[in-house]
C-alpha cells in the first residue's frame, strides 16, 4: 500500500471525482488483465483495510462495483436499509450509515473496471442531476486514461492499492501551528488528532494524563492498540462509524480501576479530532471488558467480525471448490493477520491440498497425500478428534511435531478440522510468522468459521463431481474432432453457458458425404439439463443419418423432425443444415427455425443470409422445408452459429445478427480459426452468459494447382 497526494493523471482524475460529485471517498477499480476480475488500483477517504474484502471483485459477483461493470450501469444504494435490501453481502460488511455510487468505465463494448463512490449519512434519496454530471465525466476521463496505457499508471498488486491524502484544507505558518497548539491545550479535558487509519497523529498533556500513558507510546499508535481497556471490538467500531458515516460519535470506555472516560470524535476526510473527558457519573456504564492473560493475546477486532460476516455471506454463494479456497485465502488470512494459509480436502483416506497461500512448495509436498491415520499430521490429529488446534509458539508446535515449524517457516497457527455431519471433510490451517497467543474469543469465531467452510466446501465438491459429470457428457456427446475436408478449411467452438450445469444442447456437426461433397449442421436444443443434452445427441445423430444417405437438405429436416415428433420430448430444436458441393462452389441451406447464417465474401463484407425458416423441429410432424442455394466462391466464410452468440437482453434478433456481420466485416482475415476467437472473444469473458454457444466457420479455399511430374 503507498500513499500520496495524486501525482498521476489517474489519481488526479479520482481526487476531482470526490470534488466534483461531492463524495468522501472513492475508488477506482480496473479489470484485470487476464481474468474476469476487478481489481482496486487506488483509493482516497477511505483507510484500504476498510476495503480488504472487496480489494479483488469477481465480475459475477453481488457486488455494487460488479454489477456495475457487468451490466454497464449505474449502481445507486442510498443508505443502509437499501444496501440491505438490493446488496446483503456489502452491507453485513460496512453496517454504518452512508451512501454508494458504482459507475461503469468503457468504451463502446470494452469495459475497463468500475469507479466506487461514498457519500456521507444523511445523502438526498436520489443523485442530483450535478452529481450524475460528474460521475458520468469522470468515467468518461478514467476510460480515456486507461485506454492509453501510458497515462494509467503503474498496475499495482492486488491487495495493495495506492492510497491517495486529499490535500491540506489551507497552508498554515509555524506561528499559527503553534496558536493552535495552544489553543488545544487549553481546552477542558484532552485532546488528539487520528489519522484516517486510526493512528495518533498529535495529543495533548491533558489526554496523556487521562489516557495514562506517555506521548511516546500514543504518537503513532492505534489506541486500541496500546490502550489495553479500549480493546473492545465496539470502541473500534465507533471509529470505523465515523469514518464512514463522517458523522461524529461517541462512546464512554472504563480505564481501570474505576475511571469513566467519554470520548467524542470529529471526523472529515484526513482523519478524526478526538475531544476526551472524565464522565462523571454514568448511568449503566457498560461493562469492563475482561483482558486478563499475557500481552501477546490478540483479541477479536472489529474489522476481523466484518471480515468474518463478509465471508459469512459469500460462502453461501460460493459454487465450485476453487471459489472456497479462493473466498477462504482471500478473506480469513487478512482478517486474523495470518501469512499463510493450507487447505486440504478429505478423500479416500488421505489428504489431499487443494489450496495454499503463503507456504513453499516443498511444505505443501511433504504432507501431500498424508493418510488419515498418519501420527505426525497435526491436521489428521485435529480430524481425529474434531477438535481445533491452536499453538502459540514454534517450541510448542515442535515439541508435538519435531522439524515442523523449520519446514514451514511458521511460528504460530490455527488447526481448523472441517466436519459435516460427523464426517471428515477436509482441514484448514492458518499460519503466522511470529508466535500469537489465540484469545478465547478468537477461537470460538474460528470454530465457528471452520463450520461453515466446511459445509461450503462440502457443498462445492459435489458441485464440481456434477460438472465434471456434465462436461464428460456434453464432450462425449460433441464431435471429438472434424473430418478433413480438401477445398473447406473449418473451426468450430462451443462455449457453456455461466448458469446452471455445465451443459446443453447446442451442437454442431461436420460430415464428409463424398469426394466432392460435404454437410454441415448447427443446432440448438431448448434447455439446458441432461435432458437437452440427450435429445441433442438424438438429433445430431439422426441429422448424420439422414445426410450420409444422401437426402437433400430439406428433406434432411423433415425426416429429423419426424423422429424428434414421435419421441415426444416436450423440447423443441431448432437446426440449420448446409449441404456444400466443393465442385461447383455451391451451398444449400435449409432451416428449422434456426438464426440466419452471415456469408463474408471473398473482398470481406458480410451480408445476412435470407433462408426460409421453417417450424423447429419437435412440433408438427408434417412440417416442411424449403432449401435455398449460395455461392461460396474462394475466400468466402460461412459462419454457421446459436443465438447464444448474438442475443442480448433488450435487443431484437435481426439488430443483433447485423451485429455479427459488422464484427466480420471488421475483423481482419487472419483464417477460419482466429477469426472465430475474435468472434467469441467478447463472451469469452463474460461473467454472467446465460446461453450455451456454438459456431463453426466455414472457410472455401482456392484451389490447389495439379503439381506434375
Amino acid at each position: 500500500m503507498s500513499g500520496g497526494t495524486g501525482s498521476g493523471p489517474v489519481d488526479r482524475a479520482l481526487l476531482q471525482a470526490l470534488r466534483d460529485s461531492g463524495a468522501s471517498a472513492g475508488g477506482l477499480y480496473v479489470l484485470a488483465p487476464d481474468e474476469p476480475v476487478l481489481e482496486l488500483t487506488v483509493m482516497s477517504g477511505i483507510p484500504a483495510p476498510f476495503l480488504d474484502p472487496w480489494g479483488r471483485v469477481a465480475l459475477a459477483a453481488p457486488i455494487p462495483v460488479a454489477v456495475a461493470a457487468r451490466h454497464r450501469c449505474l449502481v445507486w444504494a442510498n443508505g443502509p436499509q437499501q444496501l440491505a435490501r438490493d446488496f446483503p453481502r456489502t452491507a453485513v460488511a460496512v453496517p454504518y450509515d452512508f451512501s454508494l455510487a458504482a459507475a461503469p468505465i468503457g468504451d463502446g463494448d470494452s469495459s475497463r473496471g468500475a469507479l466506487l463512490l461514498l457519500w456521507p449519512a444523511g445523502h438526498p434519496p436520489q443523485l442530483s442531476a450535478d452529481e450524475r454530471a460528474a460521475i458520468e465525466s469522470a468515467c468518461r476521463r478514467l476510460a480515456a486514461l486507461l485506454a492509453d496505457r501510458s497515462g494509467a499508471g503503474d498496475r499495482v498488486p492486488p491487495g495493495a492499492p495506492r492510497v491517495l491524502s486529499p490535500p491540506p484544507v489551507r497552508p498554515v505558518g509555524a506561528q499559527e501551528a503553534l496558536a493552535a497548539v495552544d489553543y488545544l491545550e487549553r481546552l477542558p479535558g484532552g485532546a488528539c488528532a487520528l489519522d484516517l487509519d486510526g493512528r495518533i497523529t498529535l495529543v495533548t498533556t491533558g489526554a496523556v494524563e487521562l489516557l495514562g500513558e506517555p506521548e511516546s507510546r500514543l504518537i503513532g499508535a492505534r489506541p486500541w492498540d496500546v490502550l489495553r481497556w479500549l480493546r473492545d471490538p465496539v470502541f473500534e467500531d465507533r471509529y470505523r462509524a465515523a469514518v464512514i458515516s463522517r458523522r461524529p460519535v461517541s462512546f464512554t470506555a472504563r480505564r481501570p480501576p474505576d475511571r469513566w472516560l467519554t470520548f467524542r470524535l470529529f471526523p472529515d476526510g484526513r482523519g478524526l479530532s478526538v475531544w476526551i473527558n472524565p464522565a462523571g457519573t454514568v448511568d449503566d456504564p457498560p461493562a469492563p471488558v475482561d483482558l486478563a492473560g499475557p500481552e501477546a493475546v490478540v483479541p477479536v477486532r472489529a474489522g476481523q467480525i466484518y471480515h468474518v460476516l463478509h465471508l459469512a455471506a459469500a460462502l453461501t454463494e460460493a459454487v465450485g471448490v476453487q471459489d472456497v479456497v479462493d473466498l477462504v485465502a482471500d478473506q480469513i488470512v487478512p482478517a486474523f493477520g495470518a501469512q499463510g494459509v493450507l487447505v486440504y480436502a478429505a478423500e479416500g483416506g488421505r489428504l489431499r491440498t487443494i489450496g495454499h497461500r503463503g507456504y513453499s512448495a516443498e511444505a505443501v509436498a511433504h504432507f501431500e497425500g498424508v493418510a488419515l491415520g498418519a501420527a505426525n499430521s497435526p491436521a489428521v490429529h485435529a480430524l481425529a478428534t474434531g477438535e481445533p488446534r491452536f499453538f502459540s509458539s514454534p517450541e510448542e508446535i515442535e515439541s508435538l511435531y519435531p522439524g515442523l515449524p523449520e519446514l514451514t517457516g511458521k511460528a504460530a497457527r490455527a488447526v481448523l478440522p472441517l466436519i459435516v455431519s460427523g464426517r471428515p471433510v477436509g482441514c484448514c490451517i492458518l499460519g503466522y510468522t511470529r508466535p500469537r497467543t489465540f484469545s478465547r474469543e478468537e477461537r470460538q469465531v474460528l470454530t465457528s468459521l471452520a463450520g461453515l467452510i466446511a459445509q461450503a466446501l462440502d457443498r462445492a465438491r459435489l458441485y464440481d463431481t456434477k460438472q465434471q459429470l456434465a462436461h464428460d457428457l456434453q464432450a462425449g456427446l460433441l464431435p471429438h474432432s472434424l473430418p478433413v475436408v480438401p477445398g473447406l478449411a473449418v473451426a468450430a467452438r462451443y462455449l457453456p453457458s455461466t448458469r446452471g450445469m455445465d451443459i446443453g444442447g447446442d451442437f454442431y456437426d461436420l460430415i464428409r458425404l463424398d469426394e466432392g461433397s460435404a454437410a454441415a449442421v448447427i443446432g440448438d436444443v431448448q434447455g439446458h439439463n441432461a435432458a437437452a443434452a440427450a435429445l441433442m445427441g438424438q438429433a445430431r445423430t439422426a441429422v448424420h443419418a439422414h445426410a450420409t444417405a444422401g437426402a437433400p437438405p430439406g428433406e434432411v429436416l423433415a425426416r429429423t423432425n419426424r423422429l424428434l415428433t414421435d419421441l415426444d420430448p416436450d423440447l423443441f430444436t431448432s437446426c440449420l443444415y448446409v449441404h456444400i458441393d466443393l465442385r461447383t462452389r455451391r451451398a444449400c441451406l435449409a432451416s428449422a427455425g434456426h438464426p440466419p447464417p452471415v456469408l463474408r465474401h471473398p473482398d470481406g463484407h458480410a451480408t445476412v443470409l435470407q433462408v426460409p425458416q421453417g417450424l423447429l423441429l419437435g412440433i408438427d410432424p408434417a412440417a416442411r422445408y424449403e432449401a435455398t442455394e449460395v455461392d461460396l466462391p474462394p475466400r468466402s466464410v460461412l459462419a454457421l452459429y446459436t443465438d447464444g452468440l448474438v442475443e442480448t437482453p433488450g435487443v431484437d434478433l435481426e439488430t443483433s445478427v447485423a451485429g455479427l456481420a459488422r464484427r466480420l466485416d471488421d475483423a481482419p482475415w487472419q483464417g477460419p480459426d482466429r477469426l472465430a476467437d475474435a468472434l467469441l472473444r467478447a463472451r469469452q469473458s463474460e461473467a454472467d452468459r446465460q446461453d450455451d454457444i456454438a459456431l463453426m466457420l466455414l472457410a472455401s479455399e482456392p484451389a490447389r494447382p495439379d503439381v506434375r511430374s
